[in-house]
């Protein structure tokens, strides 16, 4: 893969959709060097459904970057680095994109394999339905949700701001690739960090929703938050070694 410059532009849209998982199921499915960051006695995983405008090596003008929309599949993880420090970031098993140009270069240019998908998106008044289906046919999304100024009495966070602070250190993500062995990492520094509440009134994951990899009541949704219209950067983190699975 070809050294990835800094990469910039603005994250139009990003949903954090979360759900409230068994450890002990979230355990069986990381690499080993990884271990589930814990909120409440719960590991917590989720969906990132991101809109990127304007992505160009920093060098570039604005005029020449691309606009996507994007989902990953994440799960809060620790690991200890080779120093000896523990580090926190995103264990991500699947990336999906609907921009064919982020398809044929994830994992070739940049970080990340992405699967290609189909998006269907409406975001108007502060209301978002959005439906994804992977050209593959193996991943699906369903969305319906609408910003508000309520957090949710049922999540395991007790306030908008406990979540918060609980996702902003989590920049560093290592993503599944082809090669059973390496993660691909990579950094994303936002210029400020702004999250709001997002009432979820429908989700539906095939992710989640697999009662093979999450035994029924292994994975429950929990709360969502939404970020609009944040400058950013990535930055390439180096690949990390994973053992293969027996």
């Amino acid at each position: 893969m070809l050294k990835l410059p800094a990469i910039t532009g603005l994250i139009r849209r990003r949903l954090l959709v979360n759900y409230r998982v068994d450890p002990a199921v979230v355990q069986s499915i990381l690499p080993s060097r990884f271990r589930p960051k814990l909120h409440d006695g719960h590991a917590i995983a989720g969906i990132c459904l991101i809109r990127l405008e304007g992505i160009r090596p920093r060098f570039l003008p604005a005029w020449t970057g691309i606009t996507s929309e994007n989902a990953a599949h994440r799960i809060a993880v620790l690991w200890t680095d080779a120093d000896g420090s523990e580090k926190e970031g995103v264990f991500i098993p699947r990336r999906d994109t609907g921009s064919l140009p982020n398809h044929l270069a994830g994992g070739r240019v940049f970080p990340g394999e992405h699967h290609f998908a189909d998006f269907d998106i409406t975001d108007r008044e502060g209301r978002i339905d959005l439906s994804i289906q992977s050209r593959d046919q193996s991943m699906s999304i369903r969305l319906a949700a609408r910003e508000t100024p309520d957090f949710p009495a049922t999540s395991c966070f007790r306030s908008l701001e406990e979540s918060s602070a609980f996702f902003e250190p989590g920049s560093v993500g290592f993503s599944v690739t082809r090669d059973c062995c390496r993660l691909d990492g990579i950094r994303l520094e936002t210029h400020h960090w702004k999250v709001r509440n997002l009432t979820v009134d429908k989700v539906e994951s095939s992710f989640f929703d697999d009662t093979v990899a999450f035994p029924p009541g292994s994975a429950v949704f929990d709360h969502a938050l939404i970020m609009r219209d944040i400058p950013h950067d990535w930055h390439e983190v180096s690949a990390m070694s994973v053992p293969a699975r027996a």
